[in-house]
């Protein structure tokens, strides 16, 4: 029976005193190369429906992508091209060219390989490159990738404010360099989230749910938009060019880096503790900072020169990475309240 909505209806029939049974749809028998005798597993949803598939397990290895490049192709191009492939969730990526590929295009896909998690070269011709996701049925558990995310941008604004403090150029370019770590694994929560959507049992061997998937996945952006403002205070070394900095405003921006991050590690904190007190905290300690740096902000903006440039600059991405802490706590506040049932 198929309803007005395009379902396929079927009534149940109970063939023992605690078994019931239901038909399946022909098409769909067929289409799955089913028959008499064969097995088929059932995996209850959160929201009460039940998915049937034909094997316990997906088989990602049926999964081959083929990704078509131009050797014309900007360099940045392509790598944007096999990063969307990526996080596509395809275990198997062919890379072709039509014609012969040129060392320049092998060299992108060399230098992708090497910037995210998984995919290894496992054979090269003279026209395509073969890459396989070594880790793609195995996935990290995303709340360990978000409190690493999370470490690592808290360390790399940390050593960005000392690089503008010193005017160290070493740690400014080790700052920056380590940006990739952090583009490699929100990359990485991208891919999952997008295998989870494809096939729930994912799920259920990471034994999280949809929504804790899709908090991450808004959580893991944040942070890796924190992490520029840390590779953009860094470069703030290059802006000053070894003109003095004023001891007394450093010294306000090194309080407010420092509180930023505090106010950062209690809305991470919040994700998984789901305490909506301590979110709201957050969200209202973020908007009492923002609106008490205001008028040395614009102080900064209507000073000339180089070293008032670079002042204003660090103040905003400070106060970028504040105003990022609420939005975590945001995220975090709006989870809490989807996970839980309050009793009138």
């Amino acid at each position: 029976m198929k309803t007005p909505r395009g379902y396929e209806g079927r009534r149940l029939q109970q063939t023992g005193g605690s078994t019931f049974a239901v038909s399946l749809p022909k098409a769909w028998v067929r289409g799955s190369n089913l028959g008499r005798g064969d097995l088929v597993y059932f995996l209850p949803r959160e929201d009460g429906s039940l998915s049937v598939y034909t094997e316990e397990v997906p088989r990602l290895e049926k999964s081959r992508r083929v990704c078509l490049v131009d050797n014309r192709m900007p360099e940045d191009h392509i790598f944007r091209k096999l990063i969307s492939v990526y996080i596509s969730g395809a275990p198997l990526v062919e890379v072709r060219t039509r014609d012969r590929m040129e060392p320049s295009t092998r060299e992108v896909i060399r230098k992708f390989a090497q910037h995210v998690i998984g995919p290894e070269i496992l054979e090269e011709t003279s026209n395509g490159v073969v890459l396989q996701d070594m880790i793609s049925s195995n996935p990290m558990p995303l709340p360990s990738v978000i409190r690493r995310m999370h470490l690592m941008a808290k360390e790399m604004q940390s050593d960005a404010m000392t690089a503008f403090r010193e005017q160290n150029a070493s740690i400014a370019k080790d700052v920056t360099a380590r940006d990739w770590e952090i583009d490699r694994l929100h990359w990485f929560v991208n891919k999952t989230v997008v295998m989870a959507l494809k096939d729930p049992r994912l799920l259920t061997s990471m034994d999280i749910t949809l929504p804790d998937c899709l908090t991450y996945d808004l959580a893991s952006k944040t942070l890796e938009r924190i992490a520029d403002h840390a590779v953009r205070i860094a470069k703030v070394t290059d802006i000053v060019e070894g003109g003095r900095l004023p001891s007394g405003p450093v010294e306000e921006l090194s309080r407010l880096s420092a509180d930023a991050l505090k106010l950062l590690e209690t809305a991470v904190e919040t994700l998984f503790s789901r305490n909506m007190e301590h979110a709201n905290e957050v969200i209202d300690a973020v908007s009492r900072m923002v609106s008490s740096r205001d008028p040395e902000l614009q102080d900064f903006f209507t000073r000339k020169g180089r070293v008032a440039v670079a002042l204003a600059y660090v103040l905003e991405s400070l106060e970028r990475t504040a105003l990022y802490a609420s939005d975590i706590a945001e995220i975090a506040l709006n989870h809490a309240v989807n996970s839980t049932t309050e009793a009138l």
